[in-house]
């Protein structure tokens, strides 16, 4: 449970309005419906546009409570924390507009999540705000969608299943995309974009997002040395080429994190890395090495004002993304192998039933937040977490119980 006490709220979505958030408020009223069991509201800039969003929902919606607050707004924020014990954010990217937010949270005690795979900003907040979150007792979740949700829990059951067959964790894992289907939206592009135009502009950040371990405590670190797939590559474990995986670059750090948030539960010289599976022979080979100039000549574009304008001509704004039957129709499968110290394997998988950026995210994100609401131990201290090192078990029995996703040992050896 949350450490506040005798608020109007459970949970607040802040930014509701938005594509992520129009989806997440959808699935709050499905599941949970309105004044009932979960208490929530949503909040956003515009009273406009909350009470448009609450006549697309539909009937049933009649009672839910709109609060009207700006992300640049301290004391209108102050104003939404003090009614809630959870706030849900989906205003990105959070690098331009959500220090604010996670400032309010860590002074009010309110505990918070959202779905921002921005390292940079990451290690900024928990650098920044860490100290007073603990001092109120907010606990802040980021990474709480796609990345990093799939990522870290797909490890943590993979050394849950370890632990009970070989009777230690996995001191290697890789997780490999073996497919994804699904749309980029504006927003997510968006984010992409500005952490490579700020990465352009500063030497230190460029090399801190090399960094496997920069959102880590500074003791925490490994001497062995970490694998980072920069180009196509065969995988002798799955008997695949591989191409580098976008999203790699955020949920190896959360991995990373949550392991030193767990005392090294596995292991101190723990290695993780992901991929995507691009198939076998010629054809997994060619799609190996065209994904990879494809992500090299994006974020190469959106480092530079000259290109930036190509490329933001072309792709989503935000505010836009994937129709409802695209996400719909949406999916993934994540495949995961471990290996303890003495050459025991184990291979599980990942499953989600929506499109990862989006359908999924949004009920994903909505379980995290349901969860920090309610299920938190009481002797779970403020501060920054990532999804398992502060929700695990009771996040997993939500995810696969209401949020669609499967978890799976495929094999042992």
């Amino acid at each position: 449970m949350s450490t506040k006490t005798d608020t109007a709220y459970d949970i607040v979505v802040f930014g509701a309005t938005s594509f992520v958030g129009q989806i997440l408020t959808g699935y709050l009223l499905e599941t949970y419906g309105v004044g009932q069991d979960v208490r929530w509201a949503i909040a956003g800039r515009s009273e406009s546009k909350l009470n448009t969003l609450k006549q697309d929902l539909g009937k049933g919606v009649g009672e839910l409570p709109v609060i009207v607050a700006d992300a640049g707004d301290e004391s209108a924020l102050k104003a939404m924390c003090d009614q809630t014990r959870v706030v849900i954010s989906t205003v990105g990217p959070y690098a331009l507009y959500g220090e604010p937010l996670v400032k309010t949270c860590a002074e009010t005690g309110t505990d918070y999540c959202d779905l921002t795979g921005e390292v940079q900003w990451i290690r900024k907040m928990v650098e920044t705000y860490e100290d007073k979150a603990k001092e109120t007792g907010a606990r802040i979740v980021h990474c709480c969608g796609f990345d990093s949700i799939p990522s870290d829990m797909g490890v943590w059951f993979l050394q849950e299943k370890a632990e009970e067959t070989f009777g230690t964790p996995c001191q290697d894992v890789r997780m490999r995309v073996k497919v994804a289907k699904g749309e980029f939206s504006g927003g997510t592009v968006a984010s992409m974009m500005n952490v490579a135009k700020e990465a352009a502009a500063d030497p230190k950040l460029r090399k801190e997002l090399a960094n496997p371990f920069s959102i880590c405590p500074p003791e925490h670190r490994s001497k062995t040395r970490q694998p980072s797939l920069k180009g196509a590559e065969f995988d002798r474990d799955f008997g695949v080429w591989l191409a580098p995986f976008v999203m790699g670059a955020i949920n190896t750090r959360v991995v990373h994190r949550s392991n030193a948030l767990q005392n090294a539960r596995y292991g101190k010289e723990f290695t993780y890395d992901e991929a995507m599976m691009t198939g076998r022979g010629t054809k997994g080979r060619l799609a190996a090495y065209g994904i990879t100039g494809a992500l090299g000549g994006f974020f190469t574009a959106s480092a530079f004002r000259p290109t930036r304008w190509v490329v933001e001509k072309f792709v989503p704004k935000p505010g836009e993304g994937p129709s409802p039957e695209a996400q719909k129709n949406g999916f993934y499968d994540l495949r995961f192998v471990g290996k303890t110290a003495d050459g025991k394997t184990i291979k599980t998988k990942v499953t989600g039933d929506r499109d990862p950026g989006y359908g999924s995210t949004g009920k994903m994100l909505g379980e995290a937040g349901v969860s920090l609401a309610f299920d938190v131990d009481g002797d779970k201290q403020g501060g920054f977490w990532t999804p398992s090192s502060l929700l695990n078990g009771k996040l997993f029995e939500r995810l696969t119980a209401k949020a669609g996703l499967t978890f799976e040992v495929l094999e042992t050896s």
